[in-house]
């Protein structure tokens, strides 16, 4: 070949191929592939699970004693992992006083926040709509208002009452919720003006929290007895109750909006309650202690942290069974699904029609 054809058809080829590699270094640096991540509270680590192949990838030790929750950035790379002390909620024990940042693709602790004092720091909430993320802080009896880029700390919101486990908000991001456990009540925030609206009293102790993907109502479980408050958020009052097969704890809405479904720890079962009649209309059984569940973006499945078994539970929600177990760690609780998925709202997935195997038979 004539020489300056040659190195005129090798620039010509250079050319062609940097800027495509370019694009894909910049896609890559970008994007993270989707995986689930549970915190492990007796292992102290956070488990990073394939979704697909429902089996764990690996595990980041928190390098703490020990986180309970987990949130995810909107871009599905990095977990913030709150380090809660080495005690239940109320109980005895150390007080935590900062928050892991990992990198998910790296698998690595990458920052941390530090509260200044031991705050006992538990669930982290990822504001969307107005990029700030918060952080329960127990002993301050707050809320508190973190900078996701700069990791600084920059505001926090008053609860009034103690214990202030859970939090949720509402998709603009201008409510808040929290799960006041010893109190028994719920606080209604507001996030923006940084104070206390409302405190809606539920029990002698109440536990976890979820909204409805329309955000008209607000969940939380009863303790003291097998029954589920459902609170209107347009009279900060509760509804109704929502009588449970056994005691209830964690919570979430289906992505379609049409159930709740409920864990109950006791009875190894996840319960599921019809939004529109507010009544339990099935249970499905999975492993033992389940705490926490979470649907899939698409709407498919959900999956459900059994502690004491230390698996997590794939339920098929089209045919209401376990699809299949995923093995985790000891104590696994929180659950955050890391990479890019819509906000909440329908999709396409049809759930089946409810029969047979009804709670209560």
């Amino acid at each position: 070949m004539n020489k300056p054809i040659s190195v005129y058809l090798m620039l010509c080829a250079f050319c062609l191929i940097l800027p495509l590699t370019l694009f894909m270094t910049i896609v890559s640096a970008n994007t993270a592939t989707p995986v689930l991540v549970a915190t492990n509270q007796g292992d102290r680590d956070l488990s990073i699970i394939d979704p697909v192949a429902a089996k764990q990838l690996a595990t980041v030790p928190e390098g703490g004693i020990t986180g309970h929750e987990v949130a995810t950035s909107p871009d599905g790379r990095t977990a913030y992992v709150p380090i809660y002390g080495s005690s239940g909620v109320g109980k005895p024990g150390t007080d935590g006083r900062e928050m892991v940042v990992i990198d998910i693709p790296s698998r690595k602790v990458t920052g941390k926040v530090d509260f200044g004092h031991g705050v006992r720091p538990h669930c982290p909430v990822y504001d969307r709509a107005n990029g700030l993320l918060y952080v329960t802080t127990e002993l301050d009896q707050t809320v508190t208002i973190i900078d996701p880029k700069t990791l600084q700390i920059v505001g926090t919101v008053p609860t009034g009452q103690k214990e202030s486990h859970m939090l949720v908000i509402t998709r603009d991001g201008k409510r808040g919720y929290t799960s006041n456990v010893g109190a028994g009540s719920v606080s209604v925030l507001d996030m923006a003006g940084r104070k206390t609206i409302a405190i809606i009293p539920i029990s002698k102790e109440s536990q976890r929290i979820a909204i409805s993907n329309d955000d008209k109502m607000v969940f939380t479980s009863d303790q003291t007895k097998p029954q589920l408050a459902v609170i209107d958020t347009a009279t900060n009052k509760i509804k109704t109750w929502v009588d449970l097969p056994a005691v209830g704890y964690g919570t979430y809405p289906t992505r379609d909006g049409r159930f709740l479904l409920v864990t109950l720890p006791k009875a190894n079962k996840l319960a599921v309650v019809d939004l529109a009649s507010l009544k339990v209309v099935r249970t499905v059984d999975v492993a033992d202690d389940p705490v926490k569940v979470l649907a899939s973006p698409d709407g498919k499945v959900a999956y459900v942290s059994c502690s004491k078994a230390k698996q997590i539970a794939v339920v098929d929600l089209s045919q209401w069974k376990v699809d299949s177990l995923i093995d985790a760690g000891a104590g696994v609780d929180g659950l955050a699904w890391a990479g890019p998925a819509p906000l909440a709202g329908p999709h396409s997935h049809r759930q089946a029609a409810l029969g047979g195997n009804r709670s209560g038979e």
